[in-house]
């Protein structure tokens, strides 16, 4: 109980040991010395606005809510074309994989991977012993039977033979003549040739391989036209005719175009697709296109002119779409003292609905809402708001705040630390 009292006693002699001492500090200071030291405190700041002098000042004065630094775009008019894209995938002039006829071994093979071969050129020679022996054998015979048909037609042109034996000799010639034509048929089929002008791809035949019937030997494809075959609905049929002028790009080559054009319809529409085939051929001298490739063709239907905007200018949200139009803001009457972002003259942004069209080359179709000659605001749409004041950018100089003058924002604005 004693302790108790005793600590109860020591905690208010501590409290009236500070209240003494507080009080005597208190009465301690100099006269005049509380207002003189926000004067010392303005001395050590430069400018107006209480504002810290040097390279921060002009910075921190540019954070606080000043205008947002914008660069500008014009709406002008642009050519915009209607345009039916489709897909497709190319195909040679001309291609074909070639095979044997016959199974048999490879005795020679007369072209590199990649070469060039003109039409009738010998590709692969397949081994033809037997074949050769089986041409000598029926031009053999074939001559035997000449031989015994002409002996009887003398005879019976002078009475000595009858005219049906004559008859039967001349019919074993000329079947002799057959023998030898069926003969070196089958010695041409040991021989793979190039049935059109063109390029053979790659092959892994080589001399002693046993090839068989419809085995791929080896492909060749003529490039130098290369042909697409793509469908499109219907309802443009009005719209296609043979010899129209196309346009088409590769993944293969992005920011490339290849100019064709169609040059045949097919004669029927598909009734399940309720489309119709056309075929489009495209000039391939540099062989840069390659068969198998797929193609993104478009079929121009019709060209316009309509204001136009950077894409980086255009904002959509849901089903709409606005810019931000700039407008010039009347300056503030007042003095000098009002030309701070709260009151300077300058521009300021108007969020406007826009009806979009067509977007092409970097560019969006402007159908309604803006008029060319208009200017809008070209980028960074996500830093200024609806009836925000902005500064333009001027010959690519600075994009952040620029520093204001002094005075032009009073030391109350500034955030309380």
């Amino acid at each position: 109980m004693i302790r108790r009292h005793f600590f109860l006693v020591a905690a208010l002699v501590v409290l009236a040991v500070m209240v003494v001492a507080g009080g005597l500090k208190v009465l301690g200071k100099k006269p005049g010395q509380g207002a003189g030291a926000p004067a010392g405190m303005a001395q050590g700041m430069g400018g107006a606005g209480g504002m810290p002098q040097g390279k921060g000042g002009a910075g921190r004065r540019g954070a606080f809510g000043g205008p947002t630094m914008v660069s500008v775009a014009v709406v002008s008019p642009r050519a915009f074309e209607d345009t039916i894209e489709v897909l497709g995938v190319a195909k040679g002039r001309q291609s074909v994989t070639l095979t044997a006829a016959a199974t048999q071994l490879v005795d020679k093979v007369r072209f590199s991977d990649g070469q060039r071969v003109p039409r009738g050129a010998v590709l692969v020679e397949l081994r033809d012993t037997e074949q050769n022996a089986g041409v000598a054998q029926a031009e053999a015979r074939a001559v035997e039977a000449k031989r015994a048909y002409e002996r009887y037609k003398t005879l019976g042109d002078q009475g000595w033979a009858s005219k049906a034996q004559v008859d039967q000799f001349e019919a074993a010639w000329r079947s002799a003549q057959a023998d030898v034509t069926a003969a070196k048929a089958r010695q041409n089929d040991r021989m793979i040739r190039a049935p059109f002008a063109g390029i053979v791809g790659l092959s892994d035949v080589a001399p002693g391989a046993l090839v068989n019937p419809g085995a791929p030997i080896v492909t060749l494809d003529d490039t130098s036209v290369i042909r697409v075959d793509f469908q499109v609905p219907e309802r443009y049929l009005a719209q296609l005719r043979e010899g129209q002028p196309l346009l088409a790009t590769a993944d293969a080559f992005p920011g490339e175009t290849v100019q064709g054009r169609i040059a045949k319809l097919d004669t029927r529409v598909d009734e399940r697709t309720r489309a119709i085939t056309a075929r489009a051929e495209f000039p391939n001298a540099a062989g840069k296109l390659k068969p198998g490739m797929l193609m993104r063709v478009g079929v121009s239907r019709g060209k316009r002119t309509n204001p136009s905007a950077p894409e980086s200018a255009v904002s959509v949200q849901g089903d709409g779409a606005f810019v931000y139009v700039l407008h010039t803001r009347p300056a503030a009457q007042g003095g000098a003292s009002q030309q701070g972002p709260g009151g300077q003259g300058g521009a300021m942004v108007e969020q406007r609905p826009i009806v979009t069209g067509v977007r092409q080359q970097g560019f969006v179709e402007i159908v309604d809402g803006v008029k060319p000659g208009e200017k809008i605001v070209a980028d960074g749409l996500n830093k200024i708001q609806p009836g925000q004041p902005v500064r333009i950018a001027q010959g690519g100089g600075a994009r952040g705040p620029a520093a204001t003058t002094q005075g032009a924002r009073p030391a109350a604005v500034r955030p309380a630390a």
